[in-house]
């Protein structure tokens, strides 16, 4: 079964905002066999998102968008969907109660213009949105389904799973296919695709094998398509199987686990707690762990010691190790993970100290230079690490790495 995915908004053209519904949505259904036959990102204007509504009915059974569904005059995707599949805007009794409860809930006054998220087209089935005040938009023509929904991410995030159950129940699950994801750290990307190079001279034609590089980790995809195929299904299991014994000792879960997720779960293991001391990384490290939900039978706290003041009058560093060697130097993280384990009474921490550009390279210390600690109960270690890239680049991939050392560590 094909899905094809519609991103509406000027914003997203011009780069003002960052699309991830599409991402959010085609893991989503891929994931039960659906196959994404293309993703189109187009203009607030009627007949770009007309055109796109069309060609994409064309081609795949089940449609989906995201965005133009607000109170504002260029929000106009609802009158172009009443254009396509025919009716008239309407204004629909509990769309109004919806918006009315979350106005309430909200201690504010409704007024004329948000009322206007009430009006529907009458072709439509309406899908109540418990996060906001635009409605979600069942159109079905000739066998094929298109669903409307809005564009704020966590919208869409909140609802997607509603809105696959209803998708299942009108087509089933899209389809003979199987995936899998691991998650691969402590080898580069070429060095993994020659490890892999027989496993893959191995796979039948209908399998295949993605890589996904992130920050400190590589996200490997197993697909395979059976839709052609009578009786190979009960073999994906076997090469699963075959790629573990591939990877080896740089397997460390199934599924796509990130970083932070990983360093968790080793943590919980031990019953250990962790803590946080960062100066280049700006306090990173410790957003990538709070934004997993329920860690904080983990996580006590972090310290961004940006300045060598705090180094030493929080995390307790030497005023002679700062002054011999730097604050981006082995002496300096290693005392930070020691301090920051001290003054949170954490068991576990993690520190950084680097230049993450694109100033303030020193002779011997480029731009990139990132000296990073790890320390458990009954060793510290610390190495000194060169990342390429812009500034962001450099804090993602520090942060990563920390978190890899200590989990490597656990």
């Amino acid at each position: 079964m094909n899905l094809s995915i519609i991103i509406i908004g000027d914003e997203i053209l011009l780069g003002g905002v960052t699309d991830t519904n599409s991402g959010l949505i085609a893991r989503k259904f891929t994931a039960d066999g659906w196959n994404v036959r293309r993703i189109r990102t187009v203009s607030d204007k009627a007949d770009d998102i007309d055109a796109a509504i069309r060609e994409s009915l064309a081609e795949s059974e089940l449609v989906i968008t995201t965005g133009g569904l607000g109170p504002t005059r260029d929000d106009i995707t609802k009158p172009v969907l009443a254009r396509i599949f025919g009716g008239r805007l309407t204004e629909n009794a509990a769309v109004l109660e919806n918006v009315n409860r979350i106005f309430d809930e909200r201690g504010l006054e409704l007024n004329e213009l948000t009322r206007t998220q009430a009006l529907v087209p009458d072709s439509c089935r309406v899908i109540q949105n418990r996060y906001g005040t635009a409605p979600l938009m069942w159109f079905e023509k000739e066998g094929r389904v298109l669903i409307a929904m809005p564009g704020v991410p966590f919208e869409t995030r909140g609802m997607l799973d509603e809105v696959a159950s209803e998708v299942y129940q009108r087509f089933g699950h899209g389809g003979r296919a199987a995936h899998r994801e691991f998650t691969v750290c402590g080898i580069c990307e070429s060095a993994l695709a020659e490890r892999l190079s027989a496993f893959e001279d191995s796979l039948p034609a209908n399998y295949k094998l993605a890589y996904l590089p992130n920050p400190g980790e590589i996200v490997m995809r197993l697909d395979a398509d059976f839709s052609s195929c009578s009786d190979e299904s009960s073999r994906f299991d076997e090469y699963a199987s075959h790629f573990e014994e591939a990877v080896g000792e740089y397997l460390v879960g199934r599924g796509k686990l990130t970083p932070a997720e990983l360093v968790l779960a080793k943590l919980r293991r031990h019953g250990y707690r962790i803590a946080t001391a960062e100066s280049c990384t700006g306090g990173n490290i410790a957003h990538l762990i709070t934004s997993v939900a329920g860690c904080s039978d983990v996580m006590l706290g972090g310290v961004v010691s940006y300045c060598n003041e705090v180094k030493m009058k929080v995390l307790g560093v030497s005023g002679d190790t700062l002054a011999r060697y730097g604050a981006v130097s082995e002496g300096t993280v290693r005392q930070m993970a020691e301090g920051v384990r001290r003054v949170m009474g954490a068991d576990c921490a993690v520190a950084t100290s680097g230049i993450a550009g694109p100033g303030g390279a020193v002779p011997g210390k480029p731009v990139g230079t990132v000296w990073i600690a790890a320390a458990t109960p009954g060793d510290v270690k610390a190495e000194c690490c060169h990342f390429r890239g812009d500034r962001q680049s450099v804090i993602d991939r520090a942060s990563a790495r920390a978190l890899a050392m200590l989990a490597d560590m656990l």
